[in-house]
């Protein structure tokens, strides 16, 4: 039976296979880790914290997908794969699509409009990822 992440991948679709590598795969977790635990650090702005928490999930994400041996086409498609990666629902993965549009208005049209409770929800969103990510077996 082909897996969904199978038949996301090929000529023309969003994911490629390539084999996993160990060392990318701790760099990413490495730097998303980092990112994450910085996020709590108060006197940085609002908008600040959202960067590097979007930044953590993203590399997080990456890392899950890398692990299966995936490499992403585009930054959105490491989002909508958790239910095959990680096993996460739609709590989480739709947050950080939420993200993934807030964040392209800000680096693309200079619209960069975040609130206490978007980046609450997204620093809680990638701890769940960093905390899932932690249960992959070793490459």
């Amino acid at each position: 039976m082909t897996s969904p992440l199978e038949n996301l991948s090929g000529p023309g679709k969003p994911l490629a296979t390539e084999p996993a590598d160990a060392r990318e795969f701790a760099g990413l977790k490495r730097s998303g880790l980092a990112r994450l635990k910085d996020t709590a650090h108060s006197g940085l702005s609002l908008e600040g914290r959202f960067d590097l928490a979007y930044n953590a999930a993203h590399a997080l994400c990456l890392a899950a997908l890398r692990w299966h041996g995936y490499r992403a086409g585009n930054r959105y498609i490491v989002f909508q794969v958790l239910p095959h990666t990680l096993g996460l629902g739609p709590e989480v993965w739709r947050v950080l699509a939420k993200c993934h549009d807030i964040r392209n208005l800000g680096e693309y049209e200079g619209d960069l409009n975040v609130d206490e409770r978007i980046v609450t929800d997204l620093i809680a969103a990638c701890r769940t990822v960093a905390a899932k990510l932690e249960t992959l077996p070793p490459r």
